[in-house]
């Protein structure tokens, strides 16, 4: 697919983080980018920088991304490109002592479920309602009619102490990979997913100095946390790629994940 002003995209997330980077490098390629966010002021923001559209989006709604596919297809245009970035985490480990009394207690199902409906049902619910507009679009000259990117997490494959939730979620959306791409590969539709690692995110910015280091220290090469630029590298290479479909590449310096 040639990146041009004739192409538009939907980045989910593309307020901040790899969504953010996203945004900016397809918006740079001269694409017409609408972000979808729950933070509407900063989303705002980013899309008065690149010269896009913000809509506040709650993935985990029917009714709200509907109504944000509907504002953005309005101003540019049925989209071509699905880039699903939107994702919380909430670290609990399964089981774990109470501190006050060393108590056994069960982690949180009620949080183990949102991060499920946000990282994993949002991503499937943007997808469908996405594409179903796409199977729509004449072919391109490559023969598709639109590209869809997800975001997983090197945690996939590798989850850690706690991230029982947060994992779980992820390696769905690296299992919709396949399923999805046959579905859709009759219509002309590619689907793709990325693994990063870790990477310069607001989310890694929280953490004391000490522990971005000790982190940054433990990749194998480069050892450093990744660029969302180099995220946002791979997506536009993914969009340009025609015979890339229901890949799942890992971004990660090639670090596998220790426990803790």
């Amino acid at each position: 697919m040639d990146l041009n002003s004739d192409i538009a995209a939907i980045v989910t997330g593309g307020a901040s983080g790899l969504g953010e980077a996203t945004a900016r490098r397809l918006a740079a390629e001269g694409v017409k980018v609408a972000i979808f966010d729950m933070n509407l002021e900063r989303a705002q923001a980013v899309a008065g920088e690149i010269g896009g559209l913000a809509c506040r989006v709650d993935v985990t709604s029917d009714a709200e991304v509907a109504a944000g596919l509907a504002v953005a297809r309005g101003a540019h245009g049925q989209e071509r490109i699905l880039v699903n970035c939107a994702g919380i985490v909430i670290g609990a480990k399964t089981v774990s002592r109470r501190k006050a009394d060393g108590a056994l207690v069960p982690a949180s199902t009620d949080d183990f479920e949102r991060v499920l409906r946000v990282n994993l049902g949002g991503t499937f619910r943007c997808i469908a309602l996405s594409t179903v507009g796409m199977a729509a679009l004449d072919r391109l000259p490559t023969g598709e009619r639109g590209v869809v990117i997800s975001t997983a997490s090197v945690a996939a494959e590798d989850g850690q102490v706690g991230q029982a939730a947060y994992a779980a979620s992820k390696a769905g959306v690296l299992g919709l990979a396949l399923p999805v791409a046959r579905d859709l590969a009759s219509e002309g539709v590619r689907v793709n997913t990325i693994l990063p690692g870790l990477f310069e995110t607001p989310m890694m910015a929280s953490l004391p100095d000490a522990v971005q280091q000790s982190l940054a220290a433990s990749v194998p090469f480069p050892a450093r946390l990744g660029a969302g630029a180099e995220y946002a590298s791979l997506v536009v290479e993914i969009c340009r790629n025609a015979y890339l479909n229901a890949a799942a590449i890992r971004l990660d310096g090639a670090i596998r994940l220790a426990p803790r």
